[in-house]
């Protein structure tokens, strides 16, 4: 199965079907009047979460969907059949917009909930609606309507309460490897997770949450270098972020630098996103001499000004890993609760995940903006475009994982 998290489709509702004009022709009644019937509505389209969908891969080749028009009205005051909806299956956690104005139209976030994103079109009226005492045989007809056309943008954003974020090789896939039954890829050279990998990590007895291994950012993701801000997004609907820094890099590149140069990055990529729970993991401690790792240790979280919470891990031996996961289970748990009994607070934190999400596709609208302003300057200087400055998807299609 191949990962695709963003999907743009067109979408036409059917057109309702026409009135029908009919007069009766029996035996012994001269004067039977109209009877012609209504046409029948047209079929809607309607978007429909499915916890057993994972991608919007089916989105890729097949982008225009159309409903049944209504069939028309006939004689003997008979209405015609409405046309059949068509129901579009999506991953849970699917925000669709319409192309035109990037009006958010809806965020299904439930299985099985379901949208209505265009309408089909009213069945037209039979001359049977125009009778009067002054118009015993109208010859008036009405047509159907035409049903919606929509332009739609579906986002893809994992469902996740913990998110890992750091560099490439901090280890997060070898962590999320040791707590759960994912199994992303892990070799020994930066990139080697290239889409967000999902996993559910069982702490107690129906006790669990799920984590997502975010792909690698580097220092200017939130400009478009590395795997750019495809993946950020992913981290929009997290309650925790786990931040991973290695603590014995293999280019010996310093911790401290390369947690701020993560954090500039969630900061300038959405502001709110940056105001989220973010737990420091000091992973690969295996990699470092017993008597120098408490110094070590210290040293990073010193320099760091740190406050919050700090773990100390190995994702390869498991040292440490479930440990990491008790504490953010009680976090999670008492998180739930509070919003649980305060609606106002449960309203606030939906308040914040809007406007994360809205402050991420603002700043992926202004990097698509400079990038086409840049291909522009290029050509009329008239240099060779670089044809790179633009999205393909098709880098990005490749395994999506999620095991529980």
């Amino acid at each position: 199965m191949r990962f695709v998290d963003e999907a743009v489709i067109k979408v036409e509702a059917g057109t309702g079907g026409n009135g029908c004009m009919s007069f009766r022709r029996e035996k012994f009644i001269p004067f039977g009047g109209p009877d012609g019937g209504d046409g029948g509505h047209g079929g809607s389209v309607f978007i429909e979460a499915d916890p057993n969908a994972n991608t919007l891969v089916d989105y890729r080749y097949t982008r225009q969907f159309r409903a049944v028009r209504g069939q028309s009205g006939m004689g003997a005051n008979c209405t015609g059949k409405s046309g059949d909806d068509v129901v579009l299956y999506v991953p849970v956690g699917t925000t669709i917009l319409d192309e035109a104005t990037d009006e958010v139209m809806g965020d299904l976030v439930e299985p099985y909930q379901r949208l209505m994103v265009v309408k089909g079109g009213r069945g037209g009226m039979g001359n049977i609606n125009f009778k009067s005492s002054t118009n015993r045989s109208p010859r008036k007809i009405t047509n159907g309507e035409p049903g919606e056309v929509r332009q739609l943008r579906l986002e893809l954003k994992v469902l996740a309460d913990v998110g890992l974020l750091g560099l490439p090789n901090a280890g997060k896939s070898t962590f999320i490897r040791a707590v759960s039954a994912a199994k992303p890829k892990v070799a020994d050279y930066p990139f080697t997770t290239l889409v967000p990998n999902l996993g559910v990590v069982d702490v107690d007895r129906y006790r669990s949450f799920v984590m997502a291994d975010i792909p690698g950012l580097i220092e200017g993701a939130s400009e478009g270098a590395g795997l750019g801000i495809r993946f950020l997004k992913h981290l929009a609907r997290t309650r925790f972020l786990l931040h991973l820094v290695d603590v014995a890099p293999y280019d010996n590149s310093d911790p401290v630098e390369n947690v701020q140069a993560i954090a500039a990055e969630l900061e300038r990529y959405s502001p709110t996103l940056a105001t989220l729970p973010r737990w420091l993991v000091l992973n690969k401690i295996d990699l470092v001499p017993a008597d120098l790792l408490e110094e070590l240790c210290a040293d990073i979280v010193t320099r760091l000004g740190w406050t919050g919470p700090v773990f100390r891990t190995s994702g390869l031996t498991g040292e440490n890993a479930k440990g990491v996961c008790y504490k953010l289970m009680d976090a999670i748990d008492e998180q739930r609760t509070l919003e649980a009994e305060n609606p106002e607070l449960a309203e606030k934190e939906a308040a914040k995940r809007r406007k994360l999400e809205e402050e991420g596709r603002l700043k992926i609208q202004e990097l698509a903006e400079k990038r086409k302003a840049a291909r522009r300057a290029a050509l009329e200087a008239g240099l060779e475009a670089d044809d790179d400055e633009d999205w393909n998807e098709d880098d990005y299609d490749v395994e999506f994982e999620y095991r529980p």
